[in-house]
């Protein structure tokens, strides 16, 4: 799979986009990642991608997509959506299963009721249709520190609701490293994207999405909870739900199954 591996980027209105590949199958993968991607997008992350992630390239090509460099004020999720779309385009790929992570699932929903030619299945992980207390506590939160410049404490906050109260504990050493390597040199960005997923409300378009989709949660989920989940299932026709009892924010880190279970049902043939 080494030959596979590539560090990419495409011009896109003015500015650019960042990308990873890895795998060489027919059939294409695309992970959209989460707010995470204002602070560091996947740029120079195929390596380690490909061997996380080592199971879906078996049989597939995977793609990683990072929003654009350059966003302009009140850029949307479904704005984003459009740019996943061109991205497809570029990148000659036809069609693809969607997994869309946190944010990545904000806009993953929109790519799939607006342009339902390019998404064959769909799973949303830990994500929900529109924004709640839960979640604009948590980017209320990690703005104003973002504003103030406080990339530490904006990383301590975001283990605390992300991850376990074990997970914590391990990790908390290293947060340090952790601010070093996640600091922007501006977070423009990263206050436009925030921005997005406080406005985020694809409501009325989820009965429209016809692709098979899977919508995952957890249940101690600090960073947005689990009723978007279980929304997401009621609102979409057909969809299949998993919650897990104790899954965090950061579950498709931290639950052993998780790429199992997605794969399995981007893969298994459906009935």
């Amino acid at each position: 799979m080494a030959e596979t591996i590539k560090n990419g980027q495409l011009q896109m209105d003015g500015t650019t986009m960042d990308y990873i590949r890895f795998g060489s199958g027919e059939k294409h993968i695309i992970f959209l990642p989460g707010l995470g991607d204002g602070l560091r997008t996947v740029k120079g992350m195929a390596l380690p991608m490909a061997a996380m992630y080592h199971a879906f390239a078996k049989d597939h090509t995977v793609w990683m997509l990072s929003r654009k460099n350059e966003l302009p004020a009140g850029y949307s999720t479904r704005a984003m959506a459009n740019d996943v779309k061109k991205a497809m385009v570029q990148l000659h790929i036809p069609k693809a299963h969607i997994v869309g992570v946190s944010m990545g699932g904000m806009i993953a929903q929109y790519l799939a009721a607006d342009y339902p030619e390019r998404v064959d299945r769909l799973v949303l992980a830990v994500t929900c249709p529109r924004s709640n207390v839960l979640l604009r506590d948590a980017v209320i939160t990690w703005m104003k520190l973002a504003r103030w410049g406080k990339h530490k404490e904006l990383m301590a906050d975001n283990l605390q609701r992300m991850y376990s109260p074990k997970y914590v504990r391990l990790a908390r050493w290293g947060v340090p490293l952790l601010s070093a390597v996640t600091k922007p040199a501006s977070y423009d960005r990263f206050l436009v994207m925030a921005q997005a997923c406080m406005d985020h409300n694809a409501w009325d378009v989820l009965p429209v999405i016809a692709a098979p989709t899977l919508v995952i949660g957890g249940m101690e989920d600090r960073a947005l909870g689990s009723e978007g989940s279980r929304e997401l299932s009621r609102r979409i026709p057909r969809a299949e739900i998993h919650l897990y009892p104790h899954g965090t924010h950061a579950l498709y880190e931290e639950e052993k199954d998780f790429n199992r279970r997605c794969l399995d049902f981007l893969t298994v043939p459906l009935v």
